[in-house]
């Protein structure tokens, strides 16, 4: 499909590979842009800003580049997508942050993203190690994400708030700063914390 936009841009919306679940592509073609090629994401679609006079040729490369270099940024800034990513990501946090003070690395039995936590950030049973992280977390900074991944994996040891519960997820260096943001999520769309939800919990002097 091919049109032309208000300001000399014409473009060009492809789906690339749908069956290979790969993003949609939107190419934009700008009288204005002269040489430099840049591309960012747009909702579900990845918009690239060609110029005008750009070869067909050069564009397939150019996309084709600017497309991968946007899906690495994003694999680099957001949260795992899948569940077998998410415990791949588990495990790297515990090595990292656990495992040196504790000697060992905490083993859930499994971790899972839900749909069902619409409330809470995640939960962990330690009775039968199991993690459940809430689906809204995919929107976030990974960070953020991995703040809630540390906090649940830190109650695989420490069932309970304690003081060393908390020395355990001081270890993560983000843990302040991600339990600001999502306080601030939740003030900035009304949404009342699930008393039950301890990922913002005070942390115990």
């Amino acid at each position: 499909m091919q049109r032309t936009r208000p300001g000399g841009e014409d473009t060009t919306a492809t789906d690339a590979g749908a069956a290979k679940a790969e993003p949609r592509v939107e190419v934009r073609r700008s009288a204005r842009r002269k040489r430099t090629v840049t591309a960012y994401r747009e909702q579900d679609t990845i918009v690239v800003l060609i110029p005008q006079r750009m070869s067909k040729r050069d564009e397939q490369f150019f996309v084709d580049d600017m497309v991968a270099k946007v899906l690495a940024r994003e694999a680099r800034t957001r949260p795992p997508r899948g569940d077998v990513e998410l415990a791949e990501r588990a495990r790297l946090l515990a090595d990292r942050f656990l495992a040196p003070r504790l000697g060992h690395r905490p083993e859930p039995a499994d971790v899972v993203w839900v749909t069902n936590q619409s409330q809470r950030w995640g939960s962990c049973t330690p009775a039968t190690g199991v993690i459940r992280l809430s689906h809204r977390l995919q929107s976030m900074p990974a960070w953020v994400s991995d703040y809630v991944l540390l906090h649940e994996l830190a109650h695989l040891v420490e069932p309970t708030h304690c003081a060393a519960f908390w020395r355990l997820v001081e270890n993560y260096p983000e843990a302040q700063r991600a339990k600001g943001f999502l306080e601030g999520w939740q003030a900035a769309r009304g949404v009342a914390a699930d008393p039950q939800d301890d990922v913002l919990a005070a942390d115990q002097a």
